[in-house]
């Protein structure tokens, strides 16, 4: 494609190393009659790789400027000039199948970007993202690390996420000033409540309210100052940071059981 200078109001870093871009590909295996979007395709670095695949791919891509080279080259590929966190993706992808994620994507709106997948979680079968560095670090943390956090504990609660590899800032045009890491993201089947869901989320945000306290402390501050946490399994002695997802799912089932003990 010819040289289209990365705008940095869109968080443009094109990628351009090769063995880098056959390292994603490798981790993601794309596959015949899959149905994969791709976030911010660019110049296609990413892109020309799935083509080969034989799945189906969509791209979403914000700069208008790369979208008539993008489908000359790929003609089989379907281009959504959109911004990907104001679009009903599946209005445009009529599928019953789950579909696949896959995107260098701009590193200012990464998280908003994973939270949206998170609510599209029912409908996606993974994502393999390239993100900055101390994202991914703190996407995969473990809990009494100071990485993490609310989107951790999110992760945890509703995906398996693996933190697969660290990409170095000069495989990249301009070279960003941090490096990168790919993250893979898979999201499982979930039989939960929609309501406990809800309530954890309720849950895990009133315990992070106040990080630096205990966890008394941040939830006395919270929506959920009135219940009695007389009997708590989880020691509220403690911080939010040190508990796992699973100690989380066991806090949300006594504070929803104990919404009628409200003082």
């Amino acid at each position: 494609m010819s040289k289209i200078a990365p705008l940095k109001r869109f968080g443009q870093n094109y990628l351009v190393d090769k063995t880098i871009i056959s390292k994603i590909i490798e981790e993601f295996n794309p596959k015949p009659g899959e149905i994969i979007l791709e976030i911010g395709p660019g110049q296609g670095a990413l892109t020309e790789e799935l083509i080969k695949s034989g799945a189906k791919i969509y791209a979403v891509e914000i700069d208008f400027r790369v979208i008539e080279e993008l489908q000359m080259k790929f003609p089989l590929l379907t281009i959504l000039n959109m911004d990907f966190l104001k679009t009903d993706i599946f209005q445009f992808i009529k599928t019953e199948q789950k579909i696949r994620i896959i995107g260098n994507i701009p590193y200012n709106i990464t998280s908003p970007i994973v939270f949206k997948l998170l609510e599209e979680r029912e409908r996606i079968k993974d994502a393999v993202l390239m993100v900055q560095y101390e994202v991914a670090r703190r996407f995969a943390a473990k809990p009494n690390s100071k990485e993490y956090g609310i989107p951790t504990v999110f992760l945890d609660y509703y995906t398996r996420t693996e933190f697969c590899f660290k990409v170095p800032n000069t495989v990249f045009y301009p070279k960003p000033k941090v490096d990168s890491a790919i993250i893979h993201i898979n999201f499982p089947e979930s039989k939960r409540d929609k309501e406990f869901e809800e309530f954890f989320s309720k849950v895990v945000k009133a315990s992070f309210g106040n990080r630096r306290k205990t966890l008394k402390n941040s939830l006395s501050n919270s929506i959920f100052r009135g219940i009695n946490f007389g009997g708590s399994p989880i020691d509220l002695s403690r911080r939010a940071e040190t508990l796992s997802y699973t100690e989380y799912i066991t806090l949300t089932q006594f504070i929803f059981g104990n919404l009628d003990g409200r003082e």
